[in-house]
């Protein structure tokens, strides 16, 4: 009998052996997807951040900007640009860094973006290649009209033709393109939030979310398609979703581009 209790215990102390491996092998797994966050900057009484999410194997799934509550709260009436570094797990996608922009008077063409509004640059060149975009520049006109192939631009982004891209040309930014679907008429355009992309010297050079102050305080929900070209400039991750969703656990908004998929150059 004694033999029978013995062989019972070692069975159950060997059945619990085997549960805590089981659990740890579990815990020591690697999550599926991670979160790091790159620069931390300042805006209005609030902060903004960079990130990038990763899956477990490290290909980038997301990358974005976060803005606290606070940062829409004591904004100055003066224009104010950061410039903010991505982590470094963010080096596989196309994008290199990110320029935030607030504009309390907003900006042109008139009649259509000329409400006060955040502009997020997400770009694919690096800081150097932005500063150089100077008006004083004696090769800027040149430069600014020298557009990329059509197949690299995303479907139905346009901008004025030749020389009067240069119309569109903003300095240590480049040539804007607008979504010619997007009803962007002077005067009529109801403008809350939107999506462009910029080019330079015949590269495409970044995608932008832009969305105005009073949209963002309605803590908006929004998950929208990016617009694809017909081929790609540089083998990378390229993103296929932008979505802005307030996120009351940190009380923070996120401004994403996600749903990367690896494209190569053609």
């Amino acid at each position: 009998m004694r033999d029978h209790r013995s062989a019972r215990a070692v069975a159950l102390l060997l059945a619990a052996c085997l549960s805590v491996a089981a659990c740890s092998a579990a815990t020591a797994a690697p999550p599926e997807r991670r979160t790091v966050f790159g620069s931390t900057g300042s805006l209005g009484e609030g902060t903004v951040r960079t990130y990038t999410t990763v899956d477990r194997d490290g290909n980038p799934i997301a990358v974005g900007l976060r803005m606290s509550s606070a940062a829409l709260d004591g904004l100055p009436h003066s224009d104010v640009t950061s410039v903010l570094d991505l982590p470094g797990e963010a080096s596989a996608t196309v994008f290199d860094h990110v320029m935030l922009n607030w504009n309390p008077h907003g900006h042109g063409p008139s009649t259509l973006f000329d409400r006060p509004h955040v502009d997020v640059h997400f770009y694919m060149t690096d800081t150097a290649a932005v500063e150089a975009i100077d008006p004083a520049s004696p090769d800027f006109w040149a430069r600014a009209t020298h557009l990329p192939e059509a197949k690299y631009i995303p479907s139905d982004y346009v901008t004025p033709p030749g020389p009067l891209a240069v119309l569109m040309a903003a300095p240590f930014m480049g040539v804007h393109w607008m979504d010619a679907t997007a009803g962007m008429i002077p005067g009529v355009y109801d403008f809350t939030q939107t999506f462009l992309n910029g080019t330079w010297d015949g590269d495409y050079t970044f995608m932008e979310p832009m969305f105005t102050r009073a949209w963002l305080l309605t803590e908006p929900t929004l998950r929208e398609h990016v617009k694809q070209p017909q081929a790609y400039q540089h083998t990378a991750w390229y993103p296929t979703v932008y979505a802005v969703r307030f996120d009351y656990a940190t009380q923070e908004f996120d401004i994403a581009l996600e749903g990367m998929v690896f494209r190569q150059q053609s």
